[in-house]
């Protein structure tokens, strides 16, 4: 990974040049290049810069030092709009090795969101790479920005990144709970693991169930961390966490075992946004559980038709073996009731069907409170961190009735949208005391871009933490 690099406005000349990058719509660029020597002119124009969004251009000097960075906004809004600030996280990408700083904030952007979405785009995962990147790109900061908790959520950002596009060998169960383990023991938090046959004793059958297949050094484990004041507010925190999905007795093909590396997408998304809400110290107290299973093929694997026990007392059917991560959070889900929360975020990497409906960039998430919803798409629309709220519809909810048993984990073929009857399945096992809210993600950049290469990609956080902080600060 590479370091998500900012600098405080502080910085001296001592430590080198800082570049001067300065930011145009394309309505800004013939006076802004009339007022600018001679050679920045010839130089653009040679460019072709006409401030089209995303164009750059690495204007030098007649000696041939690197004198200033031109960066298009394209158009500009209209009608009391205003620009996207994650537009900058193209920019460092297309820069050479050095320290820049934005000459001046564009109108109506936040210079804390410009430097959060530059120090994104910093992110390369060259973790097994012979060969790292040439050097860093770094941002000077505006006066003013917290550069404490820019690069608290830059790195939460990058630690999601890098869990999910680590490959299975080297992401499995025990590495998660490493991680976790390594999470709370920075921020003072208690931290504890059943792993393992000690789920059945625990309570956790569900978790056991669909992990039990897995060779024993990849058992396994529900994760729980718990940090903050005990009189605060509960806030708890659910992450899917299957580090490779087979399919089980219902493998998938090849093409769809291929990604399958990020169904852990939703463990590391829990553990970013629990990162980002210690390091801000946010007034809540914060429950996060993992349960991390590998869904792995061999004699003991659970087979369709099985009817599984969960913590929640209700039993289910199993239709379909490849329908696992709601039943490793059906047993989450009934711990975090457990603890009265105030607020339950659930987040899992869980339905082709969320891809179908919205496609790779834009989030869905499911919650019965309107309130709740609207808080979420503030957040969302506050740190340019799509989501789109989707219907809990009651006239499914029949198609998860089981013959023989409580409920079934694969919904009868003519309800049709799967993200939402998964949805409903996990709303039988959500806390009913505050607020419950789930975010079917998809942690990952089918198309890369300047910024956003093809990978792992942290979605719906940023939202989130922007409205925990409005809500709880």
């Amino acid at each position: 990974m590479t370091e998500p690099l900012i600098a405080a406005s502080s910085r001296g000349a001592a430590d080198g040049p800082v570049i001067p990058v300065h930011a145009l719509y394309e309505d800004e660029v013939a006076a802004f290049l009339e007022a600018r020597p001679s050679f920045v002119r010839g130089f653009a124009k040679l460019s072709d810069f006409s401030g089209k969004a995303g164009q750059v251009v690495v204007a030098p000097t007649p000696e041939g030092a690197l004198d200033r960075v031109l960066f298009g906004l394209g158009q500009r809004v209209s009608k009391g709009g205003r620009a996207d600030a994650m537009a900058f996280r193209a920019l460092p990408a297309k820069l050479p090795a050095g320290d820049y700083r934005l000459h001046a904030a564009p109108e109506g952007l936040d210079p804390g969101q410009i430097a959060l979405a530059f120090a994104l785009g910093t992110y390369r995962f060259d973790r097994f790479k012979a060969r790292g990147a040439d050097g860093p790109r770094r941002l000077v900061a505006a006066e003013g920005v917290d550069l404490s908790e820019v690069s608290a959520i830059a790195h939460a950002c990058a630690l999601a990144r890098d869990m999910v596009n680590s490959p299975a060998n080297a992401m499995g169960p025990r590495q998660i709970e490493t991680i976790a383990r390594e999470i709370a023991e920075q921020f003072g938090a208690s931290f504890s693991v059943v792993t393992g046959d000690d789920l059945l004793t625990e309570g956790y059958p569900a978790v056991h169930a669909v992990g039990r297949a897995a060779v024993p050094e990849r058992a396994p484990r529900m994760l729980e961390l718990q940090w903050g004041d005990e009189a605060h507010p509960v806030v708890a925190l659910v992450g899917k966490g299957v580090v490779f999905d087979t399919g089980g007795l219902d493998i998938k093909p090849s093409a769809g075992m291929r990604l399958m590396k990020k169904d852990m997408g939703g463990a590391a998304h829990a553990l970013a946004l629990a990162r980002m809400v210690m390091a801000a110290r946010l007034p809540v107290r914060l429950i996060v559980l993992v349960p991390v299973v590998e869904n792995a093929i061999a004699g003991d694997a659970m087979r369709p038709g099985d009817v599984l026990d969960s913590r929640a007392g209700l039993t289910i059917e199993v239709g379909n073996t490849d329908a696992e991560g709601r039943l490793i959070l059906a047993d989450a889900l009934t711990r975090a009731a457990e603890h009265s929360p105030a607020l339950t975020i659930d987040l899992a990497t869980l339905t082709g069907a969320a891809r179908v409906a919205l496609g790779p960039q834009v989030i869905p998430f499911y919650t019965p409170d309107d309130a709740l919803a609207g808080q979420i798409e503030a957040g969302a629309r506050a740190a340019a961190d799509p989501v789109w709220r989707m219907p809990l519809w009651d006239g499914y909810r029949e198609a998860l009735e089981s013959d023989i048993a409580d409920l079934k984990n694969d919904p009868d073929a003519w309800a049709q949208a799967g993200s939402v009857t998964a949805a409903l399945f996990l709303q039988r096992f959500a806390p009913t005391t505050g607020s419950w809210v789930h975010l079917d993600i998809y942690a990952w950049n089918p198309k890369g871009a300047a910024g956003r290469p093809s990978g792992g990609e942290a979605q719906a956080i940023r939202g989130l933490y922007a409205m925990l902080k409005s809500r709880f600060a």
